[in-house]
């Protein structure tokens, strides 16, 4: 935070950006730290007196930027089709598993997107995997879209606004970010553990439940 507040306004932008480009669209944003970066973004705008349009403005981009980001992932999924499997390992999304993926896009798949904006790892891998298994192109954009809404502006206005508070109760920001990485690490091994069970479970019973 103390590097961002002292390159300026632009730097800010420029590096909120490159970062949710590269964790909606690629691998390689399974390391990319996106949730603290739009958070410590609203704070350092606030702490450089920047007017609201400046927050405003770069919710409303970066949230253009993920959703082009996620479009970007999911059209790679979907050209590798079949071929992800091996890429992304055997274990993880073999032939069988990816199949399974299918059935629970097919079900709960709006949600799934959704709410993956909100867990680390599994928002970079979300829109390769929805790809692959051919989620519907209008359903997924529309989820993708509703989740890039409510999880950019959130987190961003959330540091800008916050940050008023944060410097007149010091001991509230170590509050906050114990409190995001519980919810992040949560979240995260939540969504873990909703994969193994969905991956558990006989393909005819996936079947049988879309049905």
């Amino acid at each position: 935070m103390g590097w961002l507040s002292t390159n300026g306004p632009l730097v800010v932008w420029l590096v909120v950006l490159s970062f949710v480009f590269l964790e909606c669209a690629f691998v390689v944003g399974l390391f990319l730290p996106g949730d603290s970066l739009l958070f410590t973004a609203g704070l350092v705008l606030a702490q450089q007196g920047t007017h609201d349009v400046q927050a405003w403005s770069l919710s409303i981009v970066a949230t253009i930027v993920a959703v082009v980001g996620n479009q970007l992932g999911y059209v790679l999924g979907r050209r590798a089709g079949s071929s992800l499997t091996g890429r992304l390992g055997g274990r993880m999304l073999s032939v069988e598993r990816l199949a399974k993926a299918r059935d629970f896009l097919d079900r709960r798949g709006f949600w799934a997107i959704v709410l993956a904006r909100w867990i680390p790892w599994i928002r970079t891998l979300a829109p390769l995997i929805a790809g692959a298994a051919a989620m519907d192109s209008r359903r997924y954009m529309t989820a993708t879209a509703t989740g890039a809404v409510l999880w950019v502006p959130t987190l961003v206005l959330l540091g800008y606004y916050g940050a008023g508070v944060l410097e007149q109760f010091p001991w509230l920001l170590t509050t906050v970010m114990v409190v995001g990485i519980v919810f992040f690490v949560a979240g995260t091994a939540w969504g873990i553990w909703r994969y193994r069970q969905e991956m558990r479970k006989p393909a005819q019973l996936v079947s049988a439940t879309a049905d």
